[in-house]
């Protein structure tokens, strides 16, 4: 067998293997999500995302209507951020693919979180109840002096830093109750990424 010949019976055998690694996914016009092996029809106009064997997005592809004859050519700079952008995408596919197996699993993760999140907002609602006893306690001490008499410095300096640190205090507190509604938007959008994933390799 010639060279040649042997080159193209190579390239006959690869090809469909070639095809089968990748997939195109799309919205529709009509909302819906359409897969193939090439890109579906109902993807006209749309743009498709192509996926690798392990269906992880591996590019972009425009919509003729945007990159058409009277589109504005793509600069190097833009390309280029646009393949970073594609390959971080793809790393962070990557890694969440390899964190779950399941909705399960996300699910299971999120409760663990949220449940430290209340463990810990328990501990500064705690911290803040030791505050203000100490800070009654000091303002109990102040009255003490009625007027009549100045009161210590320290005394005066210990009141001050105990409304400090309650006010620091609150603040964590806020933080903390904020940190839940981001724990499930987190969640969420895992969920969201894992299902398209998880739903382009079927």
């Amino acid at each position: 067998m010639k060279p040649t010949t042997a080159l193209a019976a190579v390239l006959l055998v690869l090809a469909p293997l070639a095809a089968m690694a990748q997939s195109y996914r799309c919205v529709g016009a009509d909302g819906k999500k359409y897969y193939g092996q090439t890109i579906p029809r109902a993807c006209a106009g749309q743009v498709v995302e192509q996926l690798n064997a392990q269906g992880i997005v591996v590019k972009r592809i425009e919509p003729a209507s945007k990159a058409g004859p009277g589109a504005r050519a793509e600069t190097p700079e833009e390309q280029r951020k646009r393949e970073l952008e594609a390959r971080d995408e793809a790393r962070r596919n990557k890694a969440l693919l390899a964190t779950y197996t399941s909705e399960r699993d996300i699910e299971q993760a999120r409760a663990r979180a949220l449940e430290d999140n209340q463990v810990a907002i328990k501990e500064t609602e705690g911290r803040i109840a030791t505050l203000k006893k100490r800070h009654a306690d000091l303002k109990k001490e102040l009255k003490f002096y009625d007027g009549k008499t100045k009161p210590p410095a320290k005394l005066e300096q210990d009141i001050k830093s105990a409304e400090f640190d309650i006010k620091v205090q609150e603040d964590v507190l806020a933080q903390r109750k904020k940190d839940a509604d981001a724990i499930n938007a987190k969640y969420d959008d895992d969920k969201r990424r894992y299902l398209e994933l998880t739903q382009g390799r079927k």
